[in-house]
């Protein structure tokens, strides 16, 4: 698997247009071989605010990458770009080799963790199914013969995947949060996506469950070769299974390997403020930063450099 050589800055490179090529040709072997998604000196504005620039990324297909940064700093933004909701500013985006929202049918999408009513009835696998045909409108008919059963093994394919067998058949609203995550996980590779954009699936779970989800998806990315983009706000439960990282703030963004990215220099120049960031003799990363203002201080990101203290990286 390809890493990143060094931290990327703005580069101002384009990405060629995709060529169209027959099955067997070379041509069509480079274009198999192309990148899930690549980012050159990409840049987002919105109401006259640059939210980030110069986001430089190539992700190849089995590759986990998180987007991490404070609030604000566009981390869901990004997410909403490769899936064509938002336009870039500036720089080019390719998204498995078109442009963002031509190829969304290959995009498997986590939105921000929903929480289910404990009295919806619904049960798991249907939430599974729901990502199968669940964008079809009115009341769907009938499937027989092989069309039915190719569905049905499917579902039970990718909710034995993610270890949700077990309560798939009970009501959502019965199962933890942690169960849920994993049937939604399961909701969004249904289709056999080439790409997983998973924006803060960690988001309220308690530490061994975000240790768990978090295995699990490095398993799926690697497992299955499908690429994964996942927005977080703490690095730490994912950073034994990541490949690459955009690091967000301030307008600006690094990435690389996490080695390159979170480090002092790195987030210093992001920040524009002192950041040390050190190792805890467990492998964890934590970031010291300095004081800044109340206003933009948040609980919600306790790693954001900036606030005081010692936080965990991310």
């Amino acid at each position: 698997m390809q890493r990143n050589a060094k931290v990327r800055e703005a580069s101002g490179h384009t990405v060629p247009a995709p060529r169209t090529a027959d099955p067997g040709t070379p041509a069509a072997t480079s274009a198999a071989d192309a990148p899930v998604l690549a980012l050159r000196d990409a840049a987002v504005r919105l109401a006259g605010r640059t939210l980030w620039s110069g986001v430089d990324l190539r992700v190849g297909a089995g590759e986990f990458v998180a987007v991490l940064g404070p609030n604000g700093a566009g981390k869901s933004t990004l997410i909403k770009v490769l899936l064509g909701l938002l336009p870039g500013t500036d720089g080019e985006v390719r998204v498995l080799g078109a442009r963002p929202g031509r190829a969304n049918h290959r995009i498997g999408y986590l939105p921000q963790r929903r929480s289910f009513d404990p009295s919806m009835r619904i049960r798991g696998i249907d939430v599974v199914r729901l990502g199968l045909d669940g964008d079809r409108w009115g009341v769907p008919l009938p499937s027989f013969g092989a069309r039915r059963r190719a569905a049905r093994r499917r579902v039970d394919e990718v909710i034995e995947l993610v270890g949700a067998s077990a309560y798939a058949h009970r009501p959502i609203g019965n199962c933890s949060g942690g169960e849920q995550q994993r049937l939604l996980i399961a909701q969004a590779l249904v289709r056999r996506p080439r790409l997983l954009l998973l924006d803060e699936p960690l988001d309220s779970l308690d530490l061994p469950h975000q240790s768990a989800i978090a295995a699990l998806i490095g398993r799926i990315c690697h497992q299955e070769n499908v690429a994964v983009v996942m927005v977080a706000h703490d690095v730490n439960p994912i950073l034994h299974h990541l490949d690459q990282v955009v690091y967000l703030a301030q307008g600006g963004a690094a990435s690389g390997t996490p080695q390159e990215v979170i480090t002092s220099p790195t987030l210093t120049r992001l920040y524009g403020t002192p950041v040390e960031v050190l190792s805890t003799s467990d492998g964890r990363l934590v970031v010291v930063g300095q004081p800044e203002a109340p206003a933009v201080h948040t609980d919600r990101h306790p790693a954001r450099p900036g606030a005081g203290g010692v936080h965990a990286a991310g």
